[in-house]
């Protein structure tokens, strides 16, 4: 073994012996610095012993950051699953529970809007909840408040519609775009844009910020599937895996 290496592997065991054995506090001023330049000369030479570390210490910030998701959603659960007003799809006797807070305008729940179809369609037994959460802007606004007063309008199904209608919505989100897709849909396009400012609609944004604040989640699309919370556009692939390993886990 080459001198400086040597030197940095005593140090390094030095920096892992139990403090009664070893105290850097006892060194002089110019062992600490002959054991710092030992150290920093070791990992020059051996960088990957940081990437090691990095990686030890990612996975480790990701199982905590499961894990502290885990416990926002169990004491969340109430609201996500029975809030009294969020469209349930799907098949609402499924054996797993997919929540999606969606903004109309972003881009990935749009991305993610076909193939979460596809997950539902395929596997039947997925029951799935939409939580409106507009947070990019005032079209976003817009159209989540239509939505909702489609909801309280029109009823359920008529959501479901203007909800998969506003996904792939093109044209800028006004009121007079809402209302003539609306009709095109052979819904009520005026009596829904009339009721977009009903106190009711407002409540039920803001408990939905409200959720999405005690759930830190601040970005969309955000999934809660059973206890997990997936943070961002998850391929398809990836979500029928989740619900599988979710429904070997129940048994």
């Amino acid at each position: 073994m080459r001198p400086r290496l040597a030197s940095a592997a005593l140090a390094l065991g030095l920096a892992t012996t139990p403090a009664l054995a070893f105290d850097i506090g006892n060194m002089s001023a110019d062992e600490r610095a002959m054991f710092r330049d030992e150290i920093r000369g070791y990992l020059l030479e051996n960088p990957e012993v940081l990437m090691e570390a990095i990686a030890v210490l990612e996975q480790r910030q990701a199982a905590e950051g499961q894990a502290n998701d885990k416990a926002l959603v169990s004491t969340n659960m109430s609201s996500l699953v029975d809030d009294g007003y969020s469209h349930v799809g799907g098949n609402p006797d499924g054996d797993v529970t997919l929540i999606e807070f969606v903004d109309y305008r972003c881009g990935y729940c749009r991305k993610a809007f076909p193939e979460v179809q596809e997950l539902v369609e395929t596997d039947g037994n997925i029951r799935v909840i939409y939580k409106e959460f507009p947070i990019l802007g005032p079209e976003s606004i817009t159209s989540s408040r239509f939505a909702i007063a489609t909801q309280l309008v029109e009823g359920e199904e008529a959501y479901a519609e203007v909800h998969d209608a506003l996904m792939t919505l093109r044209a800028n989100a006004t009121e007079e775009v809402l209302a003539r897709m609306a009709d095109d849909l052979g819904l009520d396009g005026q009596a829904i844009v009339a009721r977009m400012s009903d106190p009711e609609v407002d409540r039920r944004i803001k408990e939905n910020h409200d959720l999405a604040d005690r759930l830190k989640i601040s970005g969309t699309p955000t999934f809660v599937i059973e206890d997990q919370m997936l943070r961002g556009y998850v391929p398809l692939a990836s979500m029928m895996e989740i619900v599988d390993e979710i429904r070997e886990a129940k048994g």
